[in-house]
């Protein structure tokens, strides 16, 4: 079974790519199985916000087209931050999502693929501040399914790759919270395009999850364009059940479904 559980449209603001091309791309590839995570970034720039009713509403339409051709979930990449925590928790009460994934792209309102947080930091205060930031959020919102690219700040580090030795304490404290609040990672192949030296998150990370008994583990692309849909999700699957993981899942309704690997 093929599935793509993180996919951008032109519903978020870093992407143009239209909501029935992506569908049509994925029933090309053969893909069985997609969710929509569009962007959900509060207290970033107004014109960021994605419009959440919309957003339904295509689906909805998307979904009553292509029911006899692909599987298709209602999601959204929540970019929490501490202070923006009631935000989501509004959005998420308003809306029935299939999925949520928690994701860290800003502290403080600043971002980071423009070095807003990054500028005047050391390498060890910029990772040291992500993965705070994202235990903390966790401490405070409950309403997700899986933690997002968990090592994206690689992809942002203008010092280069971080060891993951350097931050294992806090690493292993959000893995552990994760497996306790019922939560899982996703395995995120935008690494292939960011050139980073490793998977998303890198294979330490994930057997650090899978050592602690981590279960819950999705696979997305990080689609934004055509290219990007499905992309090395069967190999990623291929490296990950190579490292001792049985199961993959799907959500439907916030529940997670179990699929053998």
């Amino acid at each position: 079974m093929l599935t793509d559980y993180h996919m951008h449209t032109s519903f978020s603001p870093d992407s143009q790519f239209d909501m029935e091309d992506e569908i049509r791309c994925a029933i090309e590839k053969k893909i069985q199985e997609i969710c929509f995570t569009d962007h959900v970034d509060h207290n970033i720039l107004v014109n960021r916000d994605c419009p959440l009713k919309e957003y339904r509403m295509r689906y909805e339409a998307c979904k009553e087209k292509y029911q006899h051709q692909i599987v298709l979930k209602w999601g959204a990449e929540f970019g929490v931050q501490t202070h923006t925590v009631p935000l989501f928790q509004k959005d998420f009460d308003m809306y029935d999502f299939d999925f949520i994934i928690l994701s860290c792209h800003q502290i403080q309102d600043l971002e980071f693929w423009n070095q807003q947080f990054q500028k005047g930091k050391s390498q060890k205060e910029i990772n040291e501040a992500y993965y705070q930031e994202i235990y903390q959020c966790m401490q405070l919102y409950k309403d997700y399914s899986v933690l997002g690219h968990l090592d994206a700040i690689k992809r942002d580090d203008p010092y280069g790759e971080y060891e993951d030795d350097q931050v294992e304490d806090i690493l292993m404290e959000i893995l552990k919270k994760a497996i306790s609040d019922g939560k899982g990672i996703e395995v995120n192949t935008s690494n292939f395009r960011y050139h980073l030296s490793d998977l998303t998150p890198s294979r330490k990370i994930l057997k650090m999850y899978y050592d602690l008994g981590g279960k819950i583990l999705t696979f997305g692309s990080d689609t934004h364009q055509k290219e990007h849909v499905g992309y090395k999700i069967e190999e990623v699957k291929e490296i990950v059940k190579d490292m001792g993981f049985k199961e993959f899942v799907t959500f439907e309704k916030m529940k997670p479904i179990f699929h053998l690997l």
